[in-house]
């Protein structure tokens, strides 16, 4: 724009640099006005909030750093503090074996419950993230077998003829998927059943040689025993849920209502009541002499009581997909199989993840409620043979802080995958 100074016209040819933002609208500063101190009540709640935070942590920072972590009992904690404020950490420190693996495993056994543990995770891996290699799922059909082979030991012809008999129910799987019930899938059934009962003559002999020591199920305990019931019972509720969802809008009248009626008196029943009818009531209905595992009864109520809660989520998914879905699987001809698993369970299963995560959590956690059955679980530890002992009688705040930190641990990791996981096949843009 042309103008005079001291009667010498000039045009700006290069623009004004910008200034910067005030300091208010930028940085830390601008966050904290709009999260904190945005108005009077904001302000007010934020000082409350900081003030409870250092309440509490002036309470509890002097209890933990002046924590013991070398005492052989309670006793000589309290000689050691001498009235100051702390935590008697020594049963951590005395008793973490019993917290993590129970009173009776053997202690030259416990690598084995621990590497059945490390190996979780690349077995969980390439079902967890899709993006890895479809070849490494091969850990993951595997490691069922390996981790009760190394938890409860013995021999290894027992997993490797129930891996065989896997194997020959997926070749009559496929050989019934891809031909008619002729001839050749009979053929298939002969042999894929040689097959698996060759593979446990052949792996009999062999495997006599490949030995642990035995531990039988009543010497399962501690974190230990929480873990095996919560992925055993996930891993088995989730695609039996998906199942009795389906079942229950089935258009085969019997199926419904035997769906129906099974959902809707697990739901209607505690969990307790189902551990109790595992531990004594079953028992009635077996022939005298008989020994069914308990850990195996545990888990098949547990799996059952959480599939009938997971089959309600999966089914509110079913019913929020738009009617047009199913018509579009129609009208490109797939019949009810095809349709369910490449179009409507996709897309119903995105929806029901909240859901499933938080029926997740709460089995891992309700995984506790087998102390009340006299298992020793991480719970039954503290409330049985740690806090009887005469050394570490008084201790509850140290061992209900461990309990409670790894259940955390677990659970948060659950859902910040669940969170994640939803990020990524987005599941609000449908």
């Amino acid at each position: 724009m042309p103008s005079k100074s001291s009667g010498v016209a000039f045009v700006r040819e290069t623009q004004l640099p910008e200034l910067p933002p005030p300091t208010f609208e930028t940085g830390p500063i601008k966050w904290m006005r709009q999260n904190l101190f945005k108005g009077v009540t904001s302000t007010f709640l934020t000082v409350a909030s900081v003030y409870a935070i250092y309440l509490a942590l002036s309470m509890v920072l002097p209890w933990v750093l002046n924590g013991i972590w070398n005492a052989n009992s309670i006793r000589e904690c309290r000689v050691i503090l001498d009235g100051a404020a702390g935590g008697c950490f020594s049963v951590l420190t005395e008793r973490w074996n019993q917290l993590l693996f129970g009173v009776t495993y053997p202690a030259d056994q416990y690598w084995r419950p621990a590497l059945a543990f490390v190996l979780m995770f690349p077995a969980l891996a390439p079902v967890l993230f899709s993006h890895l290699p479809r070849k490494l799922l091969i850990s993951t059909v595997l490691y069922p077998f390996a981790a009760f082979w190394l938890i409860w030991g013995g021999t290894i012809i027992a997993p490797l003829i129930a891996l065989a008999g896997f194997i020959a129910a997926y070749l009559v799987y496929r050989r019934l998927v891809s031909a008619s019930f002729a001839a050749g899938s009979l053929g298939g059934l002969c042999t894929a059943v040689i097959v698996w009962w060759l593979g446990g003559y052949i792996t009999e002999a062999a495997a006599s040689v490949i030995a642990l020591e035995p531990v039988p199920s009543r010497n399962m305990g501690g974190f230990m025993l929480n873990m095996i019931l919560g992925v055993v019972c996930v891993s088995l509720s989730f695609p039996l849920g998906i199942v009795l969802a389906l079942g229950r809008q089935s258009s085969m009248p019997i199926i419904k209502w035997i769906c129906v009626m099974f959902i809707e008196f697990i739901r209607g029943v505690p969990l307790i009541t189902l551990l109790f009818v595992a531990n004594v009531v079953l028992a009635y209905f077996l022939p005298p002499g008989s020994n069914f595992d308990l850990i195996l009864r545990v888990i098949i109520m547990i799996t059952l009581f959480a599939s009938a809660y997971i089959a309600e989520v999966i089914r509110g998914g079913l019913a929020a997909l738009p009617r047009g879905q199913y018509e579009a699987a129609d009208s490109v001809g797939l019949d009810y199989s095809q349709a369910m698993r490449l179009i409507i369970l996709p897309q119903a299963l995105k929806i029901s993840i909240p859901g499933i995560v938080n029926i997740a959590v709460s089995l891992f956690k309700d995984t506790t409620l087998v102390s009340v059955i006299s298992m020793f679980d991480l719970v039954g530890m503290i409330r049985g043979p740690i806090l009887a002992s005469t050394d570490w009688n008084g201790v509850y705040w140290e061992l209900w802080l461990f309990a409670s930190l790894l259940f955390f641990t677990v659970c948060y990791g659950i859902s910040q995958y669940s969170q994640w996981l939803e990020r990524q096949l987005a599941t609000d843009h449908r």
